[in-house]
């Protein structure tokens, strides 16, 4: 097993763990390891993707119900039986005052 000193400890801190491990019957080092090892094992979940962490961090304040807007069509559908027109049915005034070629 590995062992690790920590420096640098306030002493109010420290005063919080003896206390703490003397109301356990515990020594200070037990309890600072058993301290580490709950903390650290709460950490050991399966990772998520961003989807289900923001659905499960809302889950709890309840669900939104947005309506969904309707789409148009941009433009017409092509149809076998009548021929393109020359202009674009998207942005028909822009198409006409910018296009270049012989009919302008």
């Amino acid at each position: 097993m590995a062992s690790r000193t920590i420096r640098n400890i306030d002493d109010a801190l420290k005063q919080r763990l003896r206390v703490r491990a003397a109301f356990r019957g515990r020594s200070m080092e037990d309890e600072a390891r058993d301290i580490l090892r709950s903390a650290l094992a709460a950490d050991e979940r399966p990772a998520r993707n961003l989807a289900e962490t923001i659905r499960a961090r809302l889950e709890p304040v309840g669900g939104v119900e947005l309506a969904i807007a309707t789409r148009d069509l941009i433009r017409d559908a092509l149809h076998p039986d009548r021929p393109l027109s020359s202009t674009p049915t998207f942005f028909p005034s822009y198409w006409r005052r910018h296009r270049t070629g012989p009919s302008c």
